[in-house]
């Protein structure tokens, strides 16, 4: 084994540590020759996570299966009931390799956010790397004061403020999840967000959330205490 085989071994066993779909604890696998790859030409991605790296790939056991609580296939409707493929008139909603896609252009410096929406509860199971931890409740008009969304808005997503009127021309784009496409979390925030006049265009939705994300063996992380996710 060369130096830089052992090298990419061990990268991978102490940066994706945190992982729990996909967990090199499990076993030692070469970054250079994974079983299981995102696609046929990106096997993994590296993303920044607070002062940590984490290796984004997916669970090497083609037997590996989703673990509790993203196992179960009914919940309670109301209040879990099956979300719509389009929340709004130029909403996108994107899938897996999209939203790694925008994982990647955040890492570079981009204008973008990718955002967990889940309360604490549900983001200590784990979160996808990368992503900022908001939860719902501080961008849902019935349970954020204006104030609090509006810091939000200027001091995390880049829209300003000029004489009592939001000018969104240096809004980022906005990249939401939370549980799957039963869960109402991340489409709550959306759809108050376009009230507030934030354009389409830069709001996307993962409707597949950790639902998906946990069917394809994808790495999660633990949540990070920060600013925007007190």
């Amino acid at each position: 084994m060369t130096a830089g085989h052992l090298l990419a071994l061990l990268i991978l066993a102490t940066a994706a540590a945190s992982a729990r779909a996909a967990d090199p604890a499990e076993d030692v696998f070469d970054l250079k020759d994974l079983r299981v790859k995102i696609t046929e030409s990106l096997p993994y991605l590296e993303l920044g996570q607070g002062d940590r790296k984490v290796l984004l790939m997916r669970h090497q056991d083609p037997g590996h299966v989703i673990e509790q609580p993203f196992d179960k296939t009914s919940r309670d409707c109301p209040p879990y009931c099956v979300q719509p493929m389009q929340l709004a008139p130029g909403v996108e909603t994107i899938g897996e390799l999209e939203l790694i896609d925008y994982l990647g252009r955040a890492a570079a410096g981009e204008d973008v956010l990718v955002i967990d929406s889940r309360t604490p509860p549900w983001t200590a199971l784990g979160m996808i790397p990368g992503a900022l931890f908001i939860p719902y409740t501080r961008l849902d008009p019935a349970t954020a004061e204006p104030r609090s969304v509006a810091e939000l808005m200027e001091l995390e997503f880049g829209v300003v403020r000029a004489e009592g009127l939001w000018n969104f021309g240096s809004a980022k784009t906005l990249v939401f999840y939370c549980n799957g496409p039963w869960c109402g979390q991340s489409p709550t925030n959306i759809r108050a967000l376009l009230e507030y006049g934030y354009p389409a265009h830069k709001l996307k939705w993962y409707r597949g959330g950790m639902q998906a994300w946990e069917q394809l063996g994808f790495t999660t992380v633990k949540p990070a205490v920060a600013g925007a996710g007190r």
